[in-house]
């Protein structure tokens, strides 16, 4: 079966997550980290649940009502009956639904995914080997070292100041082209600001110094 990649923005929808253990966890971390509201229903929780302050954690009984102003939900729990049944429920009301451990029974399956900031690759076997996905993510997690969080970041309060400054954006995807033929990233990994900074200046003048663009935690 083929799959149609898309990436969702959740940011501010209501997801739900029925299930409140490990598998359940990871569903609400991952709609959590990408601005969902996310409510888990479950008898019980786990550890990592219970600190997150977040999250609205329902102990109780699943029912059909709880899916009224859900976007998407996750079914979760280990009781396959009662999965079926959110499963059930979700597609009466037109919601997408995913059924842990059962991508034949869901809308939709998570990929495996490798995140450098901004930077989100998503892999992808449409269910045929979790293994080989897995492999390739691992691959991908080496290739794509943190380095490139800073660099999209680079990217990203370039544009704005360019932006700000009042440049013509017909001219921006040539800059940005030869930043990344400049394989900036590399040079971020060595730690090479003075090498930074001179390609900075070359491409786009003063003013543009690498660590007023990517301001470091302290």
């Amino acid at each position: 079966m083929k799959y149609y990649p898309i990436f969702l923005d959740v940011k501010g929808r209501d997801c739900l997550v029925v299930g409140g253990g490990e598998v359940g966890t990871r569903k609400a971390m991952g709609l959590y980290r990408s601005g969902a509201r996310v409510r888990v229903i479950s008898k019980t929780f786990s550890q990592k649940l219970e600190t997150m302050s977040d999250i609205c954690l329902a102990s109780k009984s699943y029912e059909p009502s709880d899916l009224a102003t859900a976007f998407l939900v996750f079914a979760a729990t280990d009781n396959k009956d009662l999965n079926q049944q959110v499963r059930e429920d979700a597609t009466a009301r037109g919601i997408l639904c995913n059924v842990a451990d059962a991508p034949d029974r869901s809308d939709f399956i998570l990929p495996s995914v490798v995140e450098r900031g901004d930077l989100v690759c998503a892999v992808s076997t449409s269910g045929a080997s979790p293994a080989l996905a897995k492999k390739i993510r691992k691959d991908l997690e080496q290739m794509l070292g943190p380095e490139y969080k800073d660099f999209l970041l680079l990217m990203a309060n370039t544009r704005k100041k360019l932006l700000e400054e009042g440049h013509d954006p017909s001219t921006h995807k040539k800059i940005f082209t030869a930043l990344v033929e400049k394989k900036i990233p590399e040079l971020i990994a060595a730690n090479d600001q003075t090498r930074i900074d001179s390609v900075l200046l070359e491409l786009l003048g003063s003013g543009y110094e690498y660590e007023r663009l990517v301001p470091q935690e302290q």
